[in-house]
């Protein structure tokens, strides 16, 4: 079942998001390394964002468990970029295990696009680490594409002469 996500879904949607983060700091140790307090910070930073008119919030759930969430926010794309309608930004996004990608994810990501439609959003970008297979699966299983990659470097640890 997926559900409109309410101020009572908070700490499950920050418990769940935080073993992501754990996960992604092992797949790039800098970009994505925890900082203190981050489930505190995160569950304040998602009370403002659920309470939001611009923001969307889906929480699946199973016999009353929660099994994945999306949040997304709808926002104009760059003044230099025109995809006709507002750009839906799927950061938070996340499920219990890897094989709930292509199942849960699948769901609350088309429930999630319907609603960003309905509210004129004309694309979806979704926020996804580069070693996160299963995320990645489901991604390309729901036809979406590569269109930027981040790449990056410690600068105490430079790579090659260019840095």
């Amino acid at each position: 079942m997926i559900r409109t996500g309410e101020l009572g879904d908070i700490s499950g949607i920050a418990e769940l998001m935080a073993l992501r983060r754990e996960t992604y700091e092992r797949y790039q140790p800098v970009f994505w390394r925890r900082a203190a307090g981050a489930t505190e910070s995160h569950t304040a930073f998602l009370t403002k964002l659920v309470a939001s008119e611009s923001v969307l919030c889906l929480v699946s759930e199973d016999d009353g468990v929660m099994t994945g969430f999306a949040v997304a926010t709808l926002v104009p794309s760059p003044p230099v970029y025109d995809p006709g309608g507002l750009t839906c930004t799927l950061d938070d996004f996340a499920v219990t295990s890897d094989s709930a990608w292509t199942t849960t994810g699948l769901a609350l990501l088309r429930a999630i696009c319907a609603e960003a439609a309905a509210r004129g959003a004309a694309q979806v970008v979704v926020v996804c680490a580069h070693e996160d297979e299963a995320k990645r699966q489901a991604l390309r299983l729901a036809g979406l594409t590569i269109a930027s990659e981040w790449w990056t470097a410690p600068l105490d640890q430079p790579t090659n002469t260019a840095v």
